[in-house]
């Protein structure tokens, strides 16, 4: 059970009400890690949603973008995420072997998805500065300078709503996996 009460969506009001008939119309229902950020932190949860908008206008790949969203879901622990996103990911068209794979911690049989994969979890899991080679090697799989900005901002949204989680317990509304 989610460890911060959460007030019924219906009960809302003002920003989060405004959110949440948006992400309703949207995705046809409020999933419960966004109902419990939106009810203590309407403005917090608006601006995820408003860099959520702007990756997806953005220069990735909607099965680039969940490849990154499972991979740092992985990397933290946030099972939540993980089921979240291992359910997007199949819906972008991400296949079920490749899904399991990554969460195993492997790779894919896709060169490009793969030295994606390498590159989220080489930026979640060191400090610092990346190594030279992991910037080349991303640049030699064909990603642009704006691309790596849009990784860096999948990476971002992926670690709050990740730790949000971790906080929370949230409990999983999505297909649980393996």
């Amino acid at each position: 059970m989610s460890r911060i009460p959460t007030p019924a969506i219906e009960t809302a009001t003002g920003v989060a009400a405004e959110v949440f008939a948006q992400i309703k119309k949207a995705a046809g229902g409020v999933p419960n890690t966004f109902a419990a950020i939106g009810a203590h932190g309407p403005a917090a949860l608006k601006a995820v949603l408003q860099a959520e908008g702007v990756l997806a206008a953005g220069t990735l790949s909607k099965q680039d973008q969940e490849t990154i969203k499972l991979v740092v879901s992985v990397e933290t622990g946030c099972d939540y995420c993980v089921a979240a996103h291992s359910l997007l990911g199949k819906m972008t068209g991400l296949n079920a072997d490749d899904l399991k794979n990554i969460r195993d911690g492997g790779l894919t049989d896709d060169e490009r998805r793969n030295a994606l994969i390498t590159f989220a979890r080489t930026l979640v899991k060191t400090t610092g500065t990346i190594p030279q080679e992991a910037f080349t090697s991303i640049k030699d799989a064909g990603y642009t300078y704006e691309q790596l900005v849009d990784i860096s901002l999948a990476i971002a949204l992926t670690v709050f709503t990740n730790t949000f989680n971790r906080i929370n317990d949230t409990d999983i509304d999505f297909p649980a996996v393996k």
